[in-house]
Order: structure tokens, then sequence, then C-alpha cells
């Protein structure tokens, strides 16, 4: 089952400085059958403006991943953690027990991000912030993994989150294929940060989702250009 929903069906927020899409149901956005997919609760699609930001909030129990689209996202936290994420790369906050953070546009262009929200395995854990720059091209239609909590996954310098779940991206040129293989009980939700592709053959537009389950593998085949981000986990 592959089930595409298209970004103009999104829910969302026009707050100005903050131009929002909800994946899933969040803030006054509320739809019973978008409540997440699996574990996964949260993905927006934001447009910061330049110089705007998120003020210093309160977060507890949830994996948050945040990847880059264009700009960069500074962060600052009261665990003394401070740092700048560029385009392409990728951040993780584990709040565990208790974290307040802000994050800001510090530049002079706009900053598009996706926000992801993962539940976590187990309540309460040490909580932690991680940075990382990753590969703008593989050449070769690979899938990297950003973020991840899956045995595993650790030794291929994945960002650690506290949960059975992976963040992913390939880049992928006009024709190219990457192939993501699902085990049993393993499903997939994918956005293409950039471009269009097909997945199994459905077509999917940019910044549309695309949930996944019930299949043994996810060929996504690049119709133009494309960046695109991935969620693996059970559902």
């Amino acid at each position: 089952m592959i089930d595409v929903r298209p970004f103009g069906t999104l829910g969302g927020a026009d707050h100005g400085w903050l131009k929002a899409r909800h994946h899933f149901s969040f803030a006054n956005y509320n739809d019973p059958e978008r409540m997440g997919w699996g574990r996964l609760r949260v993905w927006n699609d934001d447009e910061i403006a330049a110089g705007t930001g998120f003020d210093a909030h309160p977060h507890r129990d949830m994996e948050i991943i945040t990847f880059v689209r264009d700009g960069a996202i500074t962060h600052k936290d009261n665990l003394g953690n401070m740092g700048r994420t560029a385009a392409g790369d990728v951040q993780i906050m584990s709040a565990g027990r208790g974290v307040t953070h802000a994050e800001y546009n510090l530049e002079s262009e706009t900053t598009r991000i996706f926000q992801i929200w993962i539940t976590p395995d187990k309540r309460g854990a040490e909580p932690r912030w991680g940075a990382k720059e990753f590969p703008k091209a593989t050449g070769d239609g690979a899938i990297t993994v950003l973020a991840s909590g899956r045995p595993g996954d650790a030794e291929s310098g994945a960002l650690p989150i506290n949960a059975d779940a992976a963040v992913m991206a390939t880049k992928l040129t006009k024709g190219q294929t990457a192939t993501l293989k699902l085990a049993p009980g393993r499903a997939a939700y994918l956005v293409p940060a950039k471009g269009s592709v097909t997945v199994n053959g459905v077509a999917v537009a940019t910044r549309d989702g695309a949930a996944i389950r019930d299949e043994a593998e996810a060929v996504i085949t690049a119709t133009e250009d494309a960046e695109v981000v991935i969620v693996e986990l059970p559902v």
C-alpha cells in the first residue's frame, strides 16, 4: 500500500514569520485520519523568515529530527549545546526527561526545514543534541542513514536516537533509482524535499507525503532531479 498525501491537502498555518504545513495533526490542525504513522507523530514542512525563529520552549520524551532543505538553522538549549545546521544536513534532539531549546534562522534568506518527531522507545532518557554533515550526493543512488535507533546503524555513523526507527535521505538524478528494503512489519514515510519521484510506479510530487506499508521494498525512481527524505519504522 502506498498512500500519497498531496502537499495541497496538508494542514497548515501562516504566522507571517513562519509558514508551516503539517503532514499529521499538529497544533490547531486536527485530522483524525492523520494522527501519525506508527511512532512517527509529526512531519512539519516549515519556512522560517530571515532573522526570526522559535523562542526558547520546552520538550520532553520525543525524538526531534530537523532536516534542513534551504538556508540554515541555529540551535541553542539549556544543556549548553549550540550549533548551526546548514542545507542538506541534519540535527537531532532527544528531549528525554526534559530540555528547553530555541531554534533561529540567523541567515539573510528564508530557511526551509522538515521537522520530524518520533515517539521514543522509553520515557525519561538522558536528553542530548547532535548535528552532522552528510554527503550532498553519492552518485550511485545510495540511501544514507542520517539518524537511527535501529540495531546495527550506529556503526554507519548515523546520529543516535532513542527509537527503533531511521531517518534517511537519498539524492537522485533524473531516471536514477534507489531501493529501500522493508522487512515484515516495517513501513516508511517518504517526502521529496526537491524534485519528484515514483515509488513502485506511484507518482509523488515535491513535498507530497507517501505512507508505505505492506510492501517488501520501495523502488524510488526520480522523474526529475530529486532529494528525498524517508523515515523507516515499525507500523
